[in-house]
C-alpha cells in the first residue's frame, strides 16, 4: 500500500480525539452531532500544522464540526451553485463553454466544514469505474470541448491504476487538449504526489492542469513545498484556488502573505471565491462589501500577477461572476479603464 494510503487510512475521524491531539476540551459550541451531519475527517499530517491550545486557529477552524452548521439561516441551501441542473451524464457537469466536469468520486482526504458538495448525491450522480462510459461519449460527442476538469470529492483520492484508466480513455477524444485537475490533496496529504501519481500525469497526452486549495499560509509547510516542488519540476502548471472564509483568511495581510508563499513555491495565486451559501456554512460568509474592502488592501500589497480574482458563482452565468474592489469600480467609473468590465484582469 503506498504511504499515502496509509495517512489517509490514519485521518482522524472523532472530534473528541482532534481535539484532545490539541490540548483542547469539548465545549458545548462544538458538538458531534453536527459531525454527525458531515462527518469529521483530517489527515494527521495537516492537524499537525494547527497551533495547539488555539480553538480559533485558522487550519482547525476549516475542519472543526461546530453548532453554527445546525442553525437555519437563510438563503443557504444544499446546491448552491446548481449542480443538479447542470448534469449531462452521470458525474459530468457541463456549465460553462468549452469544459465540463467530471465527479471522478465522492472521496476526499479533508471534509472542508465550507464545502459547497458537502450535501452532494454522490452515489446518485458520480462517475466510477463501470460508469463512466455514458460520460466519456458525452465528451467524444461534443467537440467544442476542449478542457476535462476532474473534481470530486477529490480526485486524487483514485488510485494511480484508475486515475491512469480514466486518463487513457480521455486521451483517446481527439478535440479534449487540457487536463485540470482540482485536488487538496497535495496541501492536506502532500504524500499523494509520489513516483506513481507523477509517472501517471506524465503518460496522458493532454496538458495538465492542477489548481490546488489552500486558503492560509500557514497550510503551505516543507512537505507541500516538497510536494508542489516535485509537481512544477515535471511541467504542471500549479494554480491556487482559495475561499474567503470569516474568522480565517478574511484579511488583506493574511492573503497577501499566502499569495507570496504560494508563489515562492512555483504556484500562481487564481481565484478567490466568495462562499457558496451550501446549508451549514454560513458562519464563514464575507460580504461583498467587506470582501471588495479586502481586495483593495490587497491590490495595494502585491503586484497584479500575484493577486487572485475574486468571483462568485452563480447558477445560470455562463462564467464565474467577478467581483470588483472599490478602487477598481472607481477607476472604471472615471474612465480610468474605460473598456474593462469591473474585476477583470489585463
Amino acid at each position: 500500500m503506498p504511504r499515502w494510503q496509509r495517512e489517509l487510512a490514519r485521518a482522524i475521524t472523532d472530534p473528541a480525539e482532534l481535539l484532545q491531539e490539541l490540548g483542547l476540551g469539548l465545549e458545548p459550541s462544538w458538538p458531534v452531532r453536527a459531525a454527525a451531519r458531515f462527518p469529521l475527517r483530517v489527515p494527521r499530517g495537516f492537524v499537525a500544522r494547527m497551533r495547539k491550545g488555539d480553538p480559533d486557529d485558522p487550519l482547525l477552524r476549516q475542519v472543526l464540526p461546530l453548532a453554527a452548521e445546525l442553525a437555519p439561516a437563510p438563503g443557504f441551501v444544499a446546491d448552491p451553485v446548481a449542480d443538479g441542473s447542470a448534469r449531462a451524464a452521470p458525474g459530468l457537469l457541463h456549465k460553462y463553454r468549452g469544459r465540463a466536469l467530471l465527479i471522478v468520486t465522492g472521496a476526499c482526504a479533508v471534509h472542508c466544514r465550507y464545502c459547497f458538495r458537502r450535501e452532494y448525491p454522490y452515489a446518485e450522480h458520480r462517475a466510477g469505474a463501470t460508469e463512466w462510459r455514458p460520460a466519456l461519449a458525452y465528451l467524444a460527442g461534443d467537440a467544442s470541448i476542449r478542457e476535462v476538469i476532474l473534481s470530486g470529492g477529490d480526485p486524487l483520492s483514485l488510485s494511480d491504476r484508475r486515475l491512469g484508466a480514466l486518463l487513457a480513455h480521455l486521451d483517446r477524444i481527439p478535440h479534449l487538449e487540457r487536463l485540470r485537475i482540482h485536488s487538496r490533496q497535495p496541501v492536506v496529504l502532500p504524500e499523494r504526489v509520489d513516483d506513481g501519481l507523477l509517472d501517471v500525469l506524465a503518460k496522458t497526452r493532454l496538458r495538465p492542469v492542477l489548481v490546488i486549495h489552500a486558503n492560509h499560509p500557514r497550510e503551505i509547510d516543507e512537505t507541500v513545498r516538497g510536494a508542489l516542488e516535485r509537481l512544477a519540476v515535471a511541467g504542471i502548471m500549479l494554480l491556487n484556488q482559495s475561499v474567503l472564509l470569516r474568522g480565517v483568511n478574511d484579511d488583506a495581510a493574511v492573503l497577501a502573505e499566502l499569495s507570496e508563499v504560494l508563489f515562492a513555491a512555483r504556484v500562481l495565486p487564481y481565484y478567490l471565491h466568495l462562499l457558496d451559501r451550501v446549508r451549514g456554512a454560513a458562519h464563514y460568509e464575507v460580504n461583498e462589501s467587506e470582501a471588495s474592502a479586502i481586495m483593495d488592501r490587497l491590490l495595494q500589497l502585491l503586484p497584479g500577477y500575484l493577486v487572485p480574482r475574486l468571483v462568485r458563482e452563480q447558477p445560470g452565468y455562463p462564467a464565474k461572476v467577478p467581483v470588483g474592489s472599490a478602487s477598481a469600480k472607481l477607476r472604471l467609473a472615471s474612465g480610468f479603464w474605460p473598456s474593462v468590465e469591473v474585476g477583470t484582469r489585463v
